[in-house]
This record gives C-alpha cells, structure tokens and sequence, in this order.
C-alpha cells in the first residue's frame, strides 16, 4: 500500500505504555512513593522518587520518535511541584525546564476563558479526582513538545450562548504542537471546543478521557497541509452535537475503541459522529456508536476503513471507503471487543483516584507497603509468585505488593490466612500481559496420590488471607475438557477466594466451569468481595460460592463449552440466610454463543444444605440475546423460586418485562439493593 509520506520518520517506540489503560493501574500502589507538597518558593522531591504516574509514557503516535522527540514522557526529567493557584501553576507550565506539576484542588481561572501557555517537556495531572481547571484550559503553541495532560477535570467555561462565536474558549488547544498525550481527563461544558489539535500539530495520542456536555468536542486540521498523525482511543464522548471528532487533513488517523453516546429524550443531539475530511486517511476500529445521527461521515477526497465497529440506534449516514494505513506499522496496540466498550469506558474513563496521589500520608510513611518483585527472567526477587508469597512473613502488619513483571507464570499459588494486606500487581502495559495460569481439575489426581483435588483444590490462585487485592493481571485455568475426558470432575477453578475484604481491580479471570469461586472461611463468617473493571470468563456456574459478593462495571463473557455447544449458567450462589448474596450490577453480559442458551443463575445448595438461601440480583446490566427469557433455573432438586433471584432495570435484548417466572425489584426493593448495601461498611480503596 502506498504512503505519500516517507516511513522513515516514524520509528517503534523503545517501550509500551506504563499506565493508563483502564483497567492497567500501573501506578496504583506499587512503590507507595508520595509527592512532597510544595510552595513555589519551597525545593520539590527529586525525580528519582517520582512514583509510577509521574513517568508514565504515552502510547500510540505520541509515542513514535519523530521531529527530534523520542515518544512523550513529559516532565519525568525534572522536578515534581503541587500547586493550588492560578499564579502557581502559570509559573511552572510556562517555565523553561521540565517539571511534572500536580494540580491539588479546582484552580479558577481569571479572566474567564484563559488558556495557559504551555512550555515543553510538561506533564500536568490532577491529584486523583481533586484537580480541576474552571473556566479556562491550556494552549501549546508551535513548536511546543513533549507535553502531558493527564487526570484532570477542566470544565465550565461556558457562556451561555451554545453555538458561541465570540469566546474561543477551549479546554485544550494546540496550534503548531507535537507530541502531546492527552489521558485520562474529563472534559466539559466549554464556550468552545473541549480539545482542538490545529495548524500541523502532530504525534498526538488522545486516551481514555470523557468528553461531554458541549457543542463542538474535538477538532482536528484548520491547514491545508496534510501533517497530523494522531491516534484517538478508549474515549468516551456522550452528550455532544459536532466534531465527534471532525478530522481534517489527517495523514494519520487511528481511532479504535472509542463510545460515541446521544442519549435520547436530552437537550442536546448529535449532527454527526466521526468525520473524515480533506486529505484525512482515518482508520476506525472497534469502536461502539449508540444513538448516533450520522455516525460515521466522510468527503469525497477522504478515506475511512471501518473495522468491527458496532452501531446501535444510529441513524443517517454511515460512510467508508478508499484505503489508509497499517496502524501497526507505526506502533503496537491491542483492540478490546467492540461489544465490551461502553462497559469499559463508563468505568475506565476520566480522573482515577490512583493517578496523581501519594500513596501514603507522610503520618504514616513508616507502614509504607513493602514491593517483592517477581519476573521468570531473573530480573526480579523471585522467578514465581509462590516464591514471593512464601517470603512475606506471617502475620505482616501492612501492605505488601507483588509486583509481577510480563510473561505466563505456570504455577499455583496460594495467599494463606496468616499473610493479610498482599497485592498481586502485574506491571505491564494490559492486564493480558502477566498471566498466572495451570489446569487442575475437580477429578485431577495430586502427584503425592492422596486423592484428586476436588473443585476447590483445583483452583489456579487461592486466597485464604483477608485484605487481598489484584490488580493489571489474567487468573487463568486452561484445564483441557476435550483431551479428558475420561476424567471424573472437570469443574476447574481460575480464582478461589475465601477471606473478607477482596478487591479485584482491572483483572481478568477466565475458565470455563466454575472459574471463579467466591468463598468464605467459614459459613458463619463474612467474606465480601469487590470485582470492578474486570473481565469474568466461563460457562458453568462460574461464578459460585457464599461470598458476598459485588461485580460491578465489568464485563461478563459466555464461552461454548469443549465440544462447541451453547448452555450455561452464569451464578450458582450459595448464600447463608440473613447474607446478602451476588450483586451484579453496572455491567455487561455476552460472549459468543447462541441466542437464548445462558441462565442467569441456579440456587446451589452446597451439600444438601435447605438452610442455605442463595441470592443473586442483577441490575442496571446490558444482557446480550445469549439470556434465557427465563433467566433463572432449579438445581439439584431446590426450585430458585424458594430463594432470592432478581433483576432491575436491565437492558439489551436479553433484558426481558417482568413476571412470575422474571421476578423485577420494584423502586423500593432496589434501593435496599444497592452496592454499598453489599459491601456493608466497607470502602474498597486501592493500597
């Protein structure tokens, strides 16, 4: 395929990006490393304790060495500074050496509508969700690079005149600018655009922001020139009449993964989605459009690839044609479903508590968590997970994090009940990346010959302590159905938790019957769980167990079984009374299988049990068409109807009315179903 330009200026970046990915947490209690809190007058912490956020490097073409700039990493090289005033943060963005500058708390800007100039080699983040910009932004002029915006909210210039011709008021804008990685922000409710990249500016990587409220979202071009490279990812923009964005003259427009949302019946409509125009070659992958007028538009002289998209309610034209490039040739990247996308962005996009934060006050930096590294290369502490498990001492008073570098670790792995406060942290750039995976099974015979190892003995982790968290990593079990099957018990557990106070952030966990065992110590005690941001795989009652137990803003995916065929079963509670249950809420459920093949749930009573009263409710959750009309099943000889299973406000095709056999929570009912019900006093935080 033909390039106009030379492909001798883009290089593949030295490294993949470190953060950033919803789901990827890199930063998030690793090091436990803390920002000093500075005046302008005062010396900041020195770069070499700058925590994981503060060295964060883009992906996509900012991250590509051109123009004399490898990648964009912003201010790594020079101090870190906290600021709180307009005057302060003018100050540090506007000065000549690097700095990675810390918005602490909503800086108003006077007069209405200023943009700060911005000088290279910046990375301006919010603290967790506390920065914000009111009533003005940034501007990055010619010439201006390696620049990061990251974790804030800048909102509110707003005039009151929706088409407003008079105040150019921006969120961002750049004129001239190259490698500039914009993440993780949220942005709304501007006189103008909330981000426009113009006149040549180039290598610019936009990702997992939300944009929102306004007229015109993003703009792209205003030169006659054919320059930008720009990759546009993860966003969530909802809410918004044109430039969604509109691209004009792009040599280079990668946009994949993004959720374009009108919500009907609102004071505001969409005229067009994604607009490629003039010269723009676009490449547009895996994206979901909901609502849309005019999804997809393009010129004559433009070009659009359209791959895996998915449209749902859109309306009016939805254009492609001609060809445009190979993203990959310019840099790596890995697609997400397209189906899973407005679940992933409602809950990855915008400001994250662990981006910009220290991780301990300065009260208690002495109980600051302790980091065993694992990697199967050598290069860190242990070569196995177990081996870092096995040399935290028992009992620890305080965090211990894990951290484990890229690669398939085979092994098994168990937390105790005398070692709390572990985190598992996979280190790289997807949660893809680290993998701990093995394939016992039910009926699989110990290597010592005492016997199988039964459902629970299969599992590949298994945590016993309290306090435990995991976070950027894939729990897998790949037991071989089809090659055994003269083996008796084939259920085969990925996760089996049995402790109180677990927090599963941006993990996937993937099997296929009873992937993930959701226990308790003991059945007269509490175990409560938090699973978010996160990917659950299986087919068989694989999510089962007494644990109360919370799946929220996640993605629920249905696996055919060994031989090909669609039937399934998604919970199997096994709930003392007076316990509250499974609550799944906030998410997704689909996967490829066959329409109307998949229950929602079966009331497991574990051995025989009558007492026991199994609750799962599911609610505010998109059901693809692979639900039964009847969601809910027997098992064993106990009739679902005698415990506690239910829906509310559900959508999708496999939402159904209520009735008799699809019990509906009424208004009353659900607000006594609420998360912080389950959790029950509980606030899982990242630590």
């Amino acid at each position: 395929m033909s390039e106009h330009r030379s492909r001798a200026r883009h290089r593949r970046p030295a490294r993949l990006l470190a953060v950033g990915l919803p789901l990827a947490l890199a930063g998030a209690g690793v090091t436990m490393y803390g920002t000093d809190f500075v005046s302008p007058r005062a010396t900041a912490a020195p770069a070499a304790a700058a925590p994981a956020w503060a060295t964060a490097t883009a992906d996509g073409f900012a991250s590509v060495d051109a123009l004399g700039q490898n990648g964009t990493y912003g201010g790594r090289d020079g101090r870190t500074v906290t600021v709180r005033t307009q005057a302060e943060l003018e100050r540090y963005a506007t000065a000549a050496e690097p700095y990675v500058i810390v918005v602490a708390g909503a800086i108003t800007m006077n007069p209405v509508g200023k943009e700060i100039k911005v000088a290279s080699d910046k990375t301006i983040v919010g603290s967790g969700t506390s920065g914000h910009i009111v009533g003005g932004g940034f501007f990055l002029g010619r010439g201006v690079h390696n620049v990061i915006i990251r974790n804030l909210t800048i909102r509110d210039a707003y005039q009151g005149v929706w088409n407003d011709k008079e105040h150019d008021f921006d969120a961002i804008q750049m004129d001239g600018a190259h490698h500039v990685w914009i993440d993780h922000n949220d942005l709304r409710n501007m006189a103008d655009g909330l981000i426009d990249v113009r006149k040549d500016s180039t290598y610019v990587t936009v990702s997992w922001n939300k944009l929102s409220r306004n007229n015109k979202t993003f703009g792209i071009g205003w030169t006659e020139n054919v320059t930008t490279d720009i990759t546009i990812h993860h966003n969530w923009i909802r809410e918004t009449e044109q430039r969604n964005p509109s691209t004009d003259n792009a040599a280079h427009a990668h946009l994949y993964n993004n959720f374009l949302e009108d919500v009907a019946n609102t004071g505001i409509t969409s005229s067009y989605g994604n607009y490629s125009r003039g010269g723009t070659r676009m490449v547009l992958e895996n994206s979901y459009f909901q609502g849309m007028r005019n999804p997809v538009i393009k010129d004559a002289t433009a070009t659009i690839v359209q791959r895996g998209n998915v449209f749902s309610g859109t309306s009016g034209r939805n254009e492609s044609g001609g060809t445009a490039f190979d993203p990959k040739a310019y840099y790596p990247y890995t697609l997400d479903k397209a189906a899973d996308v407005p679940s992933l962005l409602k809950s990855g996009t915008g400001p994250r508590t662990t981006i910009g934060t220290t991780a301990a006050a300065a009260s208690t930096k002495a109980a600051a968590a302790k980091t065993l590294t694992v990697a199967k290369d050598g290069t860190g502490q242990y070569r196995t997970v177990q081996a870092a498990v096995n040399a935290i001492p028992a009992d620890n008073p305080s965090r211990v994090v894990v951290s484990i570098k890229p690669g398939t670790y085979r092994e098994t792995v168990k937390v105790p009940s005398n070692k709390p406060h572990v985190t598992f942290q996979g280190t790289g750039g997807s949660r893809k990346d680290t993998v701990i995976v093995f394939d016992n099974a039910a009926g699989t015979r110990k290597p010592d010959g005492s016997g199988t190892y039964g459902t629970s003995g299969s599992a590949t982790v298994a945590v016993e302590a309290d306090d435990f968290q995991a976070r950027n990593l894939t729990i897998s079990n790949d037991f071989d159905e089809r090659a055994n099957q003269s083996l008796s018990g084939h259920q085969a557990v990925a996760l089996r938790t049995a402790a109180d106070r677990i927090l599963l952030d941006g993990v996937i966990v993937e099997g296929d019957q009873d992937t993930l065992l959701l226990d308790t110590a003991a059945k007269d005690k509490l175990g409560r769980v938090h699973v978010t941001n996160s990917y659950v795989v299986g087919n068989v009652d694989f999510v089962f167990g007494r644990a109360t137990a919370v799946i929220d803003r996640s993605v629920i995916t249905l696996k055919k079984r060994w031989d090909g065929t669609s039937a399934g079963y998604v919970t199997a509670p096994s709930t003392a009374a007076n316990r509250k249950g499974f609550l799944i809420a906030n998410s997704t459920v689909n996967g490829d299988v066959s329409d109307r093949s998949f229950y929602l749930g079966r009331p497991w009573h574990a051995g025989g049990d009558a007492s026991l009263d199994p609750q799962t409710t599911v609610r505010n959750t998109t059901l693809s068409a692979a639900i039964r009309t009847t969601p809910w099943t027997d098992m064993s000889g106990f009739s679902w109807k005698d415990d506690r299973f239910a829906e509310y406000r559900n959508t999708g095709p496999g939402s159904g009315p209520a009735s008799s056999n699809r019990p509906h929570l009424t208004d009353t009912q659900a607000a006594d179903q609420e998360i912080t019900d389950w959790l029950s006093g509980w606030t899982p935080t990242a630590s």
